[in-house]
């Protein structure tokens, strides 16, 4: 039997032979910790640079300027021969130094934290399927949205907002409130399909100019107002 580990150690399951890594970032709040705080601006500096964030090194900058702040309370603080705090000064520097790192750890690790993932995310860590798969539809669905208001005809070609229609064209789940019978709007607005069938019933006469429009004409819960401009657009008849 053989072993890829250091001696002492032994190969098992699957992953043997393969190689672990440390999740990007890990380093983060040990370091922070360690350090009782005086190094918590260096995680924030280096997801900077690795994300290209400015805001992330304007964190960097503000954590290092309250930690020199600190440092500047606790040292300026008077004192007598004895080491005794002479006046209020002396008393409440000291205070506000020691109170200032105390908060100050917990908030950088916490802010860390989420940072952490951000760093993960950017240097290849696989975001959520269900998250990414909607983002990818809100990016289809604007796309098709500009199309259509660009080219109404060619919109029509390609059947935007019908998925009731045979089509090639995935417009990322867009609903043609002018045109689309109530059950599809009612599934994909997610509404009732009684409410659907109103708006079918107030866009006979000439439809509706947008979708604004649709919901001062239309009595629809305000609670699916934002679904419906999500996924609404509204085609000439």
């Amino acid at each position: 039997m053989t072993s890829s580990g250091p001696p002492g150690t032994r190969d098992s399951g699957p992953a043997a032979g393969t190689t672990r890594s440390w999740p990007a970032g890990w380093w983060y709040l040990p370091l922070t910790i360690l350090t009782a705080g005086l190094a918590a601006w260096v995680p924030f500096l280096h997801a900077g640079v690795v994300l290209g964030s400015a805001r992330l090194r304007w964190a960097a900058a503000a954590y290092g300027a309250v930690l020199a702040g600190l440092f500047v309370c606790a040292s300026t603080a008077p004192v007598d021969a004895q080491g005794t705090a002479v006046g209020t000064a002396g008393t409440v520097l000291p205070t506000i130094a020691g109170t200032g790192w105390l908060v100050l750890i917990p908030v950088a690790c916490a802010h860390q934290w989420a940072v952490r993932r951000r760093v993960a995310r950017g240097r290849g860590g696989a975001p959520e399927p269900g998250l990414s798969r909607a983002l990818a539809a809100r990016s289809r669905r604007t796309t098709a949205r500009r199309l259509a208001e660009s080219d109404p005809l060619l919109a029509r070609d390609l059947r935007i907002g019908r998925p009731d229609l045979a089509r090639d064209y995935d417009d990322g789940g867009l609903v043609d409130l002018n045109n689309a019978p109530a059950a599809t709007i009612a599934r994909l607005c997610e509404i009732p399909l009684p409410a659907a069938e109103d708006i079918v019933g107030a866009r006979r006469d000439s439809g509706f100019s947008s979708v604004d429009e649709l919901l001062v004409t239309v009595a629809l819960p305000v609670s699916a107002w934002d679904r419906i401009r999500d996924r609404g657009l509204t085609l000439s008849a």
